[in-house]
């Protein structure tokens, strides 16, 4: 009999999709790795089990430990699942912009969480960064993960999503594109997929108030370019360790608007009920067509699923509400 012992054993081995209404305009072959086929929907759970793996090999997670970490939701989720098949507690910590759903759905997994506002500098005390690494501090027997700086983020990428996208392209990809939000995919995938091929292009999606574009053009932090964005999971106000710029060959930055009303597109042309960053990869992608040509092979990844924001990019009185649609 063909079985999975545990729910953990099936995160992985996602399909590739191809995408047709919306990618007309796009002269290449486009290809979804479609995430939301992992237990937790999203492609979050993969660094989640290699990093709880990593913490308990080397004694930074110890039995009845409890796992605290700040998260924009999905990655949360994955250390939820893989806490209740290995008996661990958890302490997530999470900005108000994140969606309801989010919130709800940690709670339905036995996570505690504590939620910080949006709208403050990463070193302030109240600031989602700042809780978390307090919290890990002061909490008896816990381990603070540190999705951004941890290196078994992009390791877990490198592993498993990296390899099955060469094996399912038959090598033929031409291009990566990703949104970028700690850097594990973007970087872990990247790395493995130049190693097979030098000439494979990788493209990061970024979003307007975040600063990876201009610091990977320039070299400069520019403090100026941070300001609160609607777009959930992807951009940063800092520079994660995980985020390895010499992989990256370019981004292009989406708009609010226009990452949410492609999210709500891939669901009604494509059938993809998918999250908000894949909107906005999906408007990325469009950006930058140009770059492609008929011969491509161009493998976009779409994190996590359309559950997750039922209240706003799919609830049209939102999106209203918001001046995105009419």
């Amino acid at each position: 009999m063909k079985y999975a012992k545990n729910i953990l054993e099936t995160i992985g081995n996602t399909p590739l999709v191809k995408i047709n209404e919306l990618a007309k305009e796009i002269p290449a072959l486009v290809l979804a790795k479609y995430e939301t086929f992992n237990p937790g929907n999203s492609v979050k759970d993969r660094m989640a089990l290699k990093m709880i793996e990593d913490a308990e090999a080397d004694g930074r997670l110890k039995p009845g430990g409890t796992i605290i970490e700040g998260t924009s939701g999905n990655t949360g989720m994955g250390l939820a699942l893989a806490a209740i098949i290995k008996g661990y507690k958890c302490i997530f910590v999470m900005a108000d912009k994140q969606s309801k759903e989010k919130i709800d759905i940690l709670k339905a997994v036995g996570a505690e969480v504590v939620v910080c506002p949006t709208d403050v500098e990463p070193e302030d005390p109240r600031s989602y960064y700042s809780v978390s690494k307090r919290l890990g501090e002061e909490t008896p027997n816990s381990w603070y993960v540190n999705q951004y700086d941890n290196p078994s983020n992009a390791k877990a990428h490198y592993e498993s999503t990296g390899p099955e996208i060469w094996k399912q392209t038959e090598g033929k990809i031409t291009h990566f594109v990703v949104g970028v939000g700690t850097g594990g995919t973007i970087s872990g995938v990247g790395k493995y997929l130049k190693e097979q091929n030098p000439n494979v292009k990788v493209w990061g999606i970024d979003t307007y108030g975040s600063v990876f574009k201009k610091y990977h053009e320039t070299g400069e932090f520019d403090e100026k370019e941070i300001y609160p964005y609607v777009t959930e999971g992807i951009g940063e106000d800092i520079l994660p360790k995980n985020v390895d710029f010499s992989i990256i060959d370019g981004f292009t930055k989406v708009t609010d608007k226009d990452a949410a009303v492609y999210t709500q597109l891939l669901a009604k042309k494509e059938g993809m009920f998918l999250g908000n960053s894949a909107g906005a990869a999906m408007k990325g992608l469009l950006q930058l067509k140009d770059h492609f040509t008929k011969d491509d092979v161009v493998v976009v990844l779409f994190h996590d699923h359309g559950s997750r924001y039922v209240g706003k990019m799919f609830n049209d009185e939102w999106m209203k509400k918001m001046g995105y649609i009419e």
